[in-house]
């Protein structure tokens, strides 16, 4: 399993939409894409303008090329894009170590 995280910095001011937003994204287009296994999404105390979220994918390539490369990423975009102050910052990143 591939945990893709994306530190995402939005509009200041604009965090009640973008909450609205993103979770309606979320439930609508990157739940139903292949591949996809669960998310969660925090958002920023001292910066609230910042949110991470996380995506668990079966592979890397669920990510980069079965979504990226989706009509469902133009449409994930739509409706999370308008709030950004800059591109989100992506990585992916392979399981080491875990707690109960």
């Amino acid at each position: 399993m591939i945990l893709e995280v994306a530190d995402i910095r939005i509009q200041p001011g604009r965090q009640a939409e973008f909450d609205v937003a993103i979770q309606h994204g979320l439930s609508t287009v990157i739940s139903k894409a292949k591949g996809f296994w669960g998310y969660k999404v925090n958002k920023g105390i001292e910066s609230p303008e910042r949110y991470l979220l996380m995506i668990w994918w079966a592979t890397l390539e669920n990510h980069t090329v079965d979504f990226r490369e989706s009509p469902a990423f133009a449409e994930w975009r739509a409706i999370v894009g308008p709030f950004f102050a800059q591109p989100p910052v992506v990585e992916h990143f392979e399981l080491l170590a875990k707690s109960a």
